[in-house]
C-alpha cells in the first residue's frame, strides 16, 4: 500500500469518526429533518425488539409425574443469571472481546479510532465492537432475525449506517442497563457453534457442569469461542482451540486478572471437553426415547392442531406436562412387540390406551411393536403408527358398533333385538356389488350398477336363522350388519354416528387416508371420508362401511371406547395436563369441548351389548382367555378384506384402548399368523382381530390393571333392549 493511500483512508476514517460522534449525538442535540427522525425511529425500533423479543428457549415434555422425557428446540439454551457467572467466566470473556468494558458508556472511542488506524494503515485487521455493542449484533442475528436471512445479513454488514446504528442501540442499552446485565445478556445470546447457545448450555454441552462451576481454563476456552465458534471447534480443530483459549489466558494475564505463573500452569492442561462431541439432549421427539417417542410425536401434533406454531413450540420454553403413563406405556409396547417383531418387514403392532372420563378423555400410552427412531433397518421408524390416520390399517368389522349404535339411536333394533343372519346377504338398498351375485332369483340392479352382496367369513347356522344383537356383536356375522344398515335405509347415520362416537380426523380425512385436497379432480382425494361413504342424491352411500373398510386412527377407535364408557360423552383424546410458559405462567390451549354425542342410556346399553365378545363364542375368547382375563370388558374384533388387517376395540370402565395389526408401507395380500411373535406380511391370510390385535389388548391389559378393582359395566336402559321395527 502506498504511503498515499494510507494517509487518504486515515483522512477519511477521521471524517466517518466525526460522522459517527455526530450521529450519535444529533437527537440529543434536538437536529430536526426527516434523515433524523427516521434514524431515531429505526433505533427505537431495534431496541424495542431487543426488549420485546425473548429469546429462543427449550421446550420440556414430562410424564404425568412430571419426569421429563423430552426436549424441542431450535437453539439449545439453558437461561443464566447474573449470580452464576462465576469470575472466571467473566474476566475471560472482558479481557479478550472488551478490556475498557467497565470504562466506556457502550462504544470505545479510541478502541474505533486505534483500530481505523491500524487497518487503515496495513496494519493487524483490529476489531473494535465493544461487549455492548456485541450484545446488539448478537441479538438481532441469533434472536430478532435468527429466521430470517437478509435480516441476519443487514445486521452484519460492514457498513457506515450499521455501525452508526448499533453503536446509538448500545449507549441507549447503557442507559437502561447495568454492566453486569449487559454482561449476562451477551452471555445469553452469543452461539457457541452446534445449535448451542449460551453460556449455561455451553457448559454442561462442552464440559458437563453448571456454569458457575466453571474453571478458568474452561472458561478461557468458552470465551475465546465466540470470536469464530466453527473455527476454533475444540473437538474438529483441537489445535486451534487449545491456540486460541491460551491467548485469552495471556489476555487474562495483561489485564491482571490472572497471574502469569497460574496462566502458563493451565496452558498446560487439555482442553477438558466430553468424549465425543458436545453433551446436549436430542433437539425433537427422538429423544424421548424408542418407548416414549410416539407419544411425543402426538403431544406436537396435538399442539400444533390446537393452534400452536412449530416455531412457538420450539422456541417457547415451555413446561408441558402430558398424561403419559409411562408404566401402561411400557407394557403397552411389551405386548405389541411380543406379537409382532419391532424388525419384522411391513407389519406395524399398535395400541392406543384412553382413560374414559366425562370431563376429560386422557391418552395414557400410544405404542407399537416398532421403536420410535431414525434407524429403520434397527426397526425405528417417525411416522405416528399408534396415532395416524392410516389407509392400510382397516378396523374391519370392529365399526358394526357403529352400525348397531345408529340403529339404537333410530330405534330400528335393541341389543336384545332378533337379527337375520342369512349366509349370505343381497342389499336392495346400497349398490356396487360384484357383476354376478350368486343369488337366485335377484332384484333389480340398484341405482349405481349391481346390488351389494355380502357373505359371511364362517359358518354360523344359528337357530332359527336369527341371534340377538349383542350375540352378534360377539360373533361378527357381516349379512346380520349389512341388513342391519338397509333397515336404518342409508349409511348417513351409521357414517355420523362414526364421527360423533370418535373418528373426527378419521372422517375428516379422505378415502386415500390422508388430507383432504379440495383442488383436486380427484373425487377419492377431494372428499372426505364423511362424504365419501355416506350417501349423496340418488346413492344411498357405501353399503361396505359397516365393514370397515375405511382408513382410520388407532388413537381414534380407542376413544370410541373411551366414549361409550363415559356415558355418550366425547372428549377429544387430549395428551396433556398442563401447559406453562417460560414464567410459570399457564397457557390456555384451545381444547374441544366435550359432547353429549348419544343419550347415556343408549351408551350404556350398548356398552352391555358389547360385553360378550371376550366370553366363550366371542370373537376375543381365546386372547382373553390365554391372558386369564377376569373382569367385566367391552369389545369388539375386526378384519379387513383378505385378512390383510386386523383389530380389536375394548375397554373397561378405568381404561379404553384399540390394538391394530397392518401393512405401514401397503402391499398386497393378507397377513400370516402362525402364533404370538411370528407375524409376517407373506400373504398366507389368516390374521384376525381375535388374534395379534386381541393378544396385544388383553396381554397389556391384564397387567395395566393388575391389582385395580373389577369394577362392573354400566346399567343398560330398557328403551334400548329390544323391539324396534
Amino acid at each position: 500500500m502506498r504511503k498515499t493511500d494510507g494517509l487518504l483512508k486515515l483522512i477519511g476514517l477521521c471524517v466517518l469518526a466525526g460522522v459517527l460522534v455526530a450521529g450519535m449525538l444529533f437527537p440529543v442535540a434536538g437536529a430536526a429533518g426527516v434523515l433524523s427522525n427516521q434514524a431515531s425511529e429505526t433505533v427505537d425500533k431495534t431496541s424495542s425488539d431487543l426488549a420485546d423479543i425473548p429469546p429462543p428457549l427449550v421446550t420440556t415434555i414430562t410424564d404425568n409425574t412430571g419426569k421429563q422425557i423430552a426436549t424441542l428446540y431450535k437453539q439449545f439454551r439453558i437461561p443464566t443469571n447474573e449470580t452464576q457467572i462465576n469470575d472466571a467466566m467473566k474476566w475471560a470473556l472482558i479481557s479478550v472481546e472488551d478490556k475498557r468494558f467497565y470504562e466506556h458508556n457502550g462504544v470505545d472511542w479510541k478502541g474505533t479510532l486505534r483500530a481505523a488506524v491500524s487497518n487503515s494503515t496495513g496494519g493487524d485487521t483490529q476489531g473494535a465492537s465493544t461487549l455492548t455493542q456485541q450484545y446488539v449484533k448478537n441479538y438481532l442475528i441469533n434472536v430478532v432475525y435468527r429466521d430470517d436471512k437478509p435480516g441476519q445479513k443487514r445486521a452484519q454488514e460492514q457498513s457506515v449506517a450499521r455501525k452508526l446504528k448499533e453503536a446509538r442501540i448500545a449507549i441507549q442499552l447503557e442507559t437502561k442497563l447495568n454492566k453486569m446485565q449487559i454482561l449476562t445478556g451477551y452471555l445469553n445470546v452469543v452461539e457457541f457453534s452446534r445449535e448451542i447457545f449460551g453460556v449455561g448450555a455451553a457448559a454442561q454441552a462442552y464440559f458437563n457442569t453448571p456454569v458457575e462451576k466453571l474453571t478458568v481454563p474452561q472458561a478461557a476456552l468458552l470465551a475465546g469461542l465466540v470470536n469464530n465458534p466453527i473455527v476454533n471447534d475444540p473437538w474438529k480443530y483441537p489445535a486451534k482451540a487449545t491456540e486460541r483459549r491460551n491467548l485469552v489466558l495471556d489476555r487474562m494475564v495483561d489485564n491482571q486478572k490472572l497471574a502469569k505463573a497460574d496462566a502458563e500452569r493451565f496452558k498446560r492442561e487439555p482442553l477438558g471437553v466430553v468424549e465425543g462431541g458436545p453433551q446436549k439432549p436430542a433437539s425433537n421427539c427422538t429423544g424421548a426415547g424408542t418407548e416414549n417417542g410416539f407419544f411425543c410425536q402426538y403431544v406436537e401434533d396435538y399442539l400444533l392442531k390446537n393452534g400452536m406454531t412449530k416455531d412457538d413450540l420450539y422456541t417457547g420454553g415451555y413446561q408441558i406436562k402430558t398424561t403419559l403413563d409411562e408404566r401402561a406405556n411400557h407394557e403397552a409396547k411389551m405386548s405389541a412387540e411380543a406379537q409382532v417383531k419391532k424388525t419384522q418387514e411391513n407389519v406395524a403392532n399398535t395400541l392406543s390406551l384412553v382413560k374414559p372420563g366425562k370431563d376429560r378423555h386422557e391418552v395414557v400410552a400410544l405404542a407399537a411393536n416398532r421403536d420410535y427412531g431414525l434407524h429403520e433397518e434397527q426397526g425405528q421408524t417417525t411416522f405416528a403408527l399408534p396415532s395416524g390416520v392410516y389407509n392400510t390399517a382397516g378396523a374391519g368389522s370392529a365399526y358394526k358398533v357403529f352400525t348397531a349404535a345408529a340403529a339404537m339411536e333410530a330405534g330400528v333394533a335393541g341389543i336384545n333385538s332378533s337379527l337375520p343372519v342369512p349366509d349370505l346377504y343381497v342389499s336392495n338398498v346400497y349398490a356396487g356389488g360384484p357383476k354376478k351375485c350368486p343369488v337366485a332369483p335377484r332384484p333389480p340392479a340398484g341405482p349405481g350398477g349391481n346390488w351389494y352382496c355380502v357373505g359371511n367369513a364362517g359358518d354360523y347356522n344359528p337357530a332359527g336363522g336369527a341371534m340377538s344383537m349383542q350375540q352378534a356383536l360377539a360373533t361378527s356375522p357381516n349379512t346380520a350388519f349389512v341388513a342391519l344398515e338397509d333397515r336404518i335405509g342409508n349409511t348417513g347415520p351409521v357414517v355420523e354416528m362414526a364421527r360423533k362416537l370418535g373418528m373426527r380426523d378419521t372422517m375428516a380425512s379422505n378415502r386415500g387416508g390422508g388430507a383432504v385436497d379440495p383442488n383436486s379432480k380427484d373425487d377419492g382425494v377431494n372428499v372426505n371420508q364423511l362424504q365419501a361413504y355416506g350417501p349423496k342424491p340418488g346413492w344411498n352411500g357405501s353399503g361396505a362401511f359397516t365393514l370397515g373398510v375405511s382408513p382410520l386412527s388407532g388413537l381414534e377407535l380407542a376413544n370410541v371406547g373411551a366414549t361409550i364408557m363415559s356415558g355418550g360423552v366425547w372428549c377429544p383424546p387430549t395428551p396433556l395436563a398442563g401447559v406453562t410458559d417460560r414464567d410459570g405462567k399457564p397457557v390456555p390451549v384451545k381444547e374441544a369441548a366435550c359432547e353429549q354425542v348419544v343419550p347415556e342410556g343408549l351408551a350404556n346399553t350398548l356398552a352391555v351389548g358389547m360385553s360378550r365378545d371376550s366370553q366363550p363364542g366371542g370373537t376375543s375368547f381365546g386372547a382373553a382367555n390365554g391372558a386369564r382375563w377376569n373382569r367385566p370388558v367391552i369389545g369388539k374384533t375386526g378384519t379387513t378384506q383378505s385378512n390383510g388387517a386386523g383389530s380389536y376395540l375394548g375397554a373397561t370402565p378405568q381404561l379404553a384402548g384399540a390394538a391394530m395389526v397392518f401393512r405401514p408401507k401397503g402391499g398386497s395380500g393378507g397377513l400370516c399368523y402362525s402364533g404370538p411373535g411370528n407375524v409376517s406380511a407373506r400373504g398366507c391370510e389368516n390374521m384376525w382381530g381375535g388374534k395379534t390385535p386381541a393378544q396385544t389388548w388383553f396381554g397389556a391389559m391384564s397387567k395395566i390393571l393388575e391389582g385395580q378393582e373389577a369394577l362392573p359395566l354400566p346399567q343398560p336402559d330398557p328403551k334400548y333392549m329390544g323391539g324396534g321395527r
